[in-house]
Parts: C-alpha cells; structure tokens; sequence
C-alpha cells in the first residue's frame, strides 16, 4: 500500500477551479474519477489523517500512487467529462450502476428507407426512435399486434422482406391487413414512412387525434352507406382505445416525469424509476449499486442521473422529460437542470416531490425499491459470500501475501499441431471481465507454428508480459493543458495513442493460472523468469486429478473437492478452454475453406464478390476472357489478367477446368477436447474434416 503523502501535490500546484481528477494505481490504471467546483479544496480533503478517513476512501487513497486533474471552464463541463471518464476508464473505487436485468425496448428504426417495428435489448442505435423500457417483452408484442390493425407498418426482418421482394409476394402479415406490404410495392416508401411516424406519434403519448380522425372517417363511410368500412373502422377506434387503456393514467395532469426513488444501507442501494409519458406509466427500470466509494444519497443520485441520461447523449437518443423527480436533491443541482436541458433542447426541472399525486407515485417506486434491495440480498447474499471464500482459499493455499483479485488463465488448443491458437480469460474479484479476454495465434520459431504444448504456453507467456513491460514503459495518456509546453501535452498512465482507450495490456494480473500440469507450469515460469516477472503468483490446474502445481515444486497442492477456490478455478480453466477451442475452430474453418481467388493480387473481398455475382461461379469466370473480366465496374486490365493467370494456372494443377481439389486436413480430435464437444447437428463438410480430407472447391 502506498502512503498519500508520496504524491499529494504541493499546495500550490492546486488550482481553486472546476475540474475533473483521476486517482492512478502504481501500474497507471485508473481506480477513481471525481469532479469538484474548487480542486484545491477537493483534493486536499483526499491527503489528510488517513484514520480520519472513510474506510473505502482509505483503501482507495492507499491503493493509489498518483493524482491528476484537468481545468474545465464550467461546473457543467465537469458533471460531463466526469461521466465520459467513467465510462472509458470503467474505475474499481466509482459507483457504477447495473440493470438488474436487459430491459427490452419498443424500437422503431425511422433511418431505414422501409422503418421496422421491433423488440430491442441493449446498446441503442442512431435514427432509431425508442419506447419504453418496458418489464416484459410480452406485453410489447402485445400492444404491437393491436396496433398493426390501424398503423401496419413492417415487422419482418431483413432477410425475410428480401425473400418476399424477390419472390413477388408478400409474408402472412401482408395477406391479413397487419402489414402495408412495402416489400411488393403495395405502398411507397413515403407513405410508409408517414405510417411509422403516425406510429411513433400514437407511442408517444399523442393518442387523442387518431381517435378524433377514425371517428370522422366512420361517420363519413356511414352517411355514404359503406357499412362495412365503418364497421372496419369502429374496430380500430376499439383498438385504439384498447392500446391506451393498458397505460394506467396516474397522473391528471398529463405530466411527462421521470420519478426516481433510493433505498439502502452503507453498503448497497437499490434504485428503481417509473417513466411517465403523458400522465401514463410506460416503463419501469431497476438498478442496485455495491457502495465502492464513500457517498451520500444525494451524490448517488447525481452519479445515477449522470449514467441514465449520459448514455442516450452518447447515442443522440436522448428522450429526458420534463420533469425528474428525485428522493433527494443532488449537491450541483442547478448544473444537473443545465445539463439536462441541453439534451432536452428546452428547460428541465430537477426536484422532490412534494404533496399531491406525484408525492403519491413516488411513494408507490420507493416500495418498489425497497422490495428490489430485499429480493436482491436474498439472491446474491450467498453469491458475495462464496467468491470472498473462494479467493480467500486460494490465497491460502497457494500462500499468497493477499487475495488474488485479477486472475489470468490460458489455455492453448490445436489439432495435431495445426491451427495453433491461444486464449486468456481474466477474472476480477471472482466475476468473469470478458472485455479484458483476448486471443494469440501462434507462431513458433519458424513461423509454422509450436512444437509442443509446453512450446506452446512459452510462447504466450513470453508475448503476453512483453506486451505488459513494453506497454508500462512506453505508457502515454494525453492531458491537455497540463504540460510545461500547450503544443507538447504531458502524458502519463496507460492509454493506445492511436485509439485513445486504456492498454489493457499493461495491467499486471495478481494469479497467472495454466491449464495443465507441472510441464506447462515450467514452462510459463521459465518465460516470466526470462522476462524478469518475479511479482506475479503463477500455478496449473491439471485436468485429470484436479491438482494445483507451484513452480519448481515435486508434489501438487491438493484442494478438497467442495473447496470454493478449487471451484473458482475449475471455472477459469474451463472459460479458457471455451475461448480457445471456439478461436480454434474458426481458424481451422476458415482455413479449410479457401478458393483460388484469394491469393490473386490487388483482388479483395469486395472484387470477389462483385466477380462471382457477375458471373454466377468459378467455372464461367474461368472461361471469361481478360477483357469481359476488366470490363466489369471496379476491376483494371492488371487484375483482370491476374484473375485469368491464377484460374489458367489452378485448373493445370488440378488436372481440368472446374475440377476439384482434395487436399489432407489434419486428422484426430481437437486438442484437449473430447468427442462429445462435436456438434450433434455435423454438416457433411464436418463429415470430411472427421475423416481427414477437407473438400476446398475452386
């Protein structure tokens, strides 16, 4: 642990200013991102009596060995760059706030020439209008399948409007009036797109002008005797009313209110919102947050507001209402209004709810925050307890100085020495990091590959903490402003100067574990040793017995079989195996299906496919003169007469035009992988890889 008073800057260097600061740890990552009006007064409060500190601000300021800061001009600059920095840098010490599920959305994607209406989870897209989020996909589908009858705009996919396009013909929903049929051309695309705009509109709360209009239009089919285009028309009007009655008006006044409510302790918090729409609740979100850092309510509520609205920001979606109602006012309340009004375009009021039906409402989200928090220690009280246990135990057994919180596992898969490749899975705090996994192709000292597996897990050892030593001393974060010189900015910490993200290379893991046993275990400690590695715990996981091998001793570490941390570690060798077997076998796919086309110069993927859709097939561009090839958008006589050099020279070693190369494929199993991994469901070319012949048509 480091001591503040290392690197608590001189009184001085503190600039009385607004302004953004990030805590480094002695490897440069980042572990805390905060804003302040005045970063002197902020940052000094961080290097006092560390006894006088809050024990998680304990832990932070002693994990970390070094502090920045950057001037911003406003307290709304830094409210932003403050949420911007959590997001890239992802700081162990913030609050960071979690669905407790993927809440689904009702999208409509008004970029696209013909807009679909869809079911949709996760990141947002631009030119894509959102609705909701809603607590169950069902009730979406639902409201859509009542809503086709009056506004039947397209719900199919790509590849099903492609189908009907050629095919002439519309799908079911086309042949029973839920779908305008714009894939055959019964309507335009800009009627089409007036149809979803009217969709959009009714989803938005604006409901009382399709009724007004449907109830004229039937009066007028009944005065001109059209009986049954009224009657068509009074069950849309039906349906209408249907569609908005499964909205509960809660408030009278028609308000467009997001209401907010926070319940928890001193370790966790659980937070739920309702979204109002037009007096009506269209969706529900939850949330429950582990208080990493030592924060009030009102700053939690500043950091869920940041996090809610920052990311719609980020995909030009933001739908912020008028109001958001809140349990209790952030500190920079007036920077939050500002903030948020210039997502909204207009003025946003940031408040409490005070009397009447919103105080109501309010009470009726924080029971339902209340009830979350409850169901979520019910489930997760035993899951916190057994990966404390679990790194515990493997802390003891393997005699470590403290819990290994980032743990790398490798693994390495091949077929007979073909198709070599690698992986490593990181695990923090006992939770899989799938952004931090990555994979290696081997290479060996020749180029063609490993000799054996201990050559194998050698070289990734080796290619992994060279990237580690090179990356920490070749480390460069741009801060601006910040330098003696404005045209030469000082850098500092670990980020890619080309794509401005983190180099999650130069972060040391805690535990490096090995799938295998004391051969591989050599072999990885002889690469850590040859590259100076001497801070960082290393052990294998052999398959067969379980057992735990340590560097250079003779006999394993054995865990009892229900032991927590042997179960820990069967999953990170079992992830890694997953990760490298599926990189393997996409290799080997990829490798095993190749054409004649591919090593011709100058032609890329996009010239190929733009070949094989002129001329239908290998056989009729092999029989295409240099002039019809050339002829074709794109294509030069140089790489026309490639093309035809490469066909003419294929077809003489294979023995006849159009014919058929049966070349050997590497036979047997994967390595490390058993006959049941195969997929039940094996295509013939899988047959002929099992029987060691690939089949690679020209």
């Amino acid at each position: 642990m480091a001591d503040p008073a290392t690197y608590r800057p001189a009184p001085g260097e503190l600039p009385d200013s607004p302004g953004v600061y990030r805590f480094r740890d002695e490897h440069g990552r980042v572990i805390y991102v905060g804003k302040a009006k005045s970063l002197r007064s902020r940052l000094s409060s961080y290097f006092q009596d560390v006894h006088n500190l809050h024990p998680r601000t304990q832990q932070m300021v002693t994990t970390a060995s070094s502090v920045e800061w950057t001037v911003v001009p406003t307290e709304v600059a830094a409210l932003a760059l403050e949420y911007t920095w959590i997001k890239e840098f992802d700081p162990r010490f913030n609050v960071k706030y979690r669905d407790d599920k993927s809440y689904p959305y009702l999208a409509v994607t008004m970029a696209d020439q013909f807009p679909r209406v869809q079911v949709m989870r996760g990141a947002k897209r631009k030119g894509t209008r959102y609705f909701g989020p809603y607590a169950h996909a069902w009730a979406i589908r639902e409201t859509v399948d009542l809503l086709l009858r009056v506004f039947p705009v397209r719900t199919c996919s790509a590849g099903v409007f492609k189908r009907a396009a050629q095919q002439g013909r519309p799908c079911l929903l086309g042949y029973i009036d839920k779908c305008s049929a714009p894939c055959v051309g019964r309507i335009s695309p800009d009627d089409h797109h007036a149809l979803a705009q009217d969709f959009c509109d009714f989803m938005a709360g604006d409901t009382a002008k399709f009724t007004k209009r449907l109830t004229a239009r039937m009066k007028e089919a009944a005065a001109e005797l059209d009986y049954e285009q009224a009657a068509r028309l009074r069950d849309d009007i039906a349906t209408l009313e249907k569609a908005t009655e499964r909205n509960a008006v809660v408030l009278k006044d028609g308000t467009d209110a997001d209401i907010f409510a926070l319940a928890g302790d001193e370790l966790e918090a659980a937070v739920q919102v309702f979204h109002v729409r037009d007096g009506r609740i269209r969706g529900q979100r939850g949330w429950v947050v582990e208080k990493v850092e030592d924060v009030t309510d009102a700053e939690l509520v500043e950091h869920l507001l940041q996090q809610v609205y920052g990311t719609e920001e980020d995909t030009g979606t933001a739908s912020v209402p008028r109001e958001v109602l809140v349990p209790v006012l952030p500190p920079d309340v007036e920077q939050v209004q500002d903030w948020l009004s210039g997502m909204r375009g207009s003025r946003v009021q940031v408040r409490v709810a005070q009397r009447g039906d919103k105080r109501e409402l309010a009470a009726t989200v924080l029971r339902n925050a209340e009830h979350a928090l409850v169901l979520h220690r019910t489930r997760r009280a035993g899951d916190l307890t057994t990966r404390s246990q679990a790194l515990r135990e493997i802390q003891e057994a393997l005699d470590l100085s403290s819990a290994p919180l980032r743990i790398e596992c490798f693994d390495v898969s091949h077929n007979q020495g073909t198709f070599q490749s690698a992986s490593m899975v990181v695990f923090e705090d006992g939770l899989a990091r799938k952004s931090e996994y990555r994979l290696f192709n081997l290479r060996g000292p020749d180029g063609d590959g490993a000799r054996d597996d201990t050559a194998a897990m050698h070289e990734v050892i080796t290619r992994r903490f060279r990237r580690y030593l090179a990356e920490r001393s070749n480390a460069g974060d741009v801060e601006l402003g910040l330098g003696e010189d404005d045209d030469e900015p000082r850098r500092s910490g670990p980020v890619d100067e080309t794509t401005g993200r983190p180099q999650r290379f130069a972060y040391p893991p805690n535990l490096v574990v090995v799938d295998g046993g004391q051969p591989q275990v050599a072999a990885a400690a002889a690469a850590m040793a040859e590259l100076g590695i001497d801070d960082v715990a290393l052990c294998g996981l052999a398959k067969r017995l379980e057992e735990v091998w340590l560097p250079g001793e003779d006999y394993p570490v054995i865990l009892q079989r229900s032991s927590e941390g042997l179960y820990l570690l069967q999953r990170l060798r079992d992830e890694a195996h997953r990760f490298a077997i599926t990189a393997h076998r996409r290799r080997r796919s990829k490798g095993m299906t190749v054409s004649v086309l591919d090593d011709v110069p100058g032609l890329g993927p996009a010239r190929r496919a733009a070949l094989l859709r002129h001329f239908g097939s290998v056989k009729r561009l092999r029989a295409a003169s240099v002039e019809e090839i050339a002829s074709i958008q794109g294509m030069g006589e140089r790489t026309a007469a490639a093309v035809v050099a490469a066909l003419a020279g294929d077809a003489a070693q294979a023995g006849a035009p159009g014919g058929t190369v049966v070349v050997p494929a590497a036979a047997g199993p994967d390595h490390d992988t058993l006959a049941a991994d195969a997929p039940a469901d094996a295509s013939p070319a899988s047959a002929d890889e099992a029987s060691g012949f690939g089949m690679l048509r020209s």
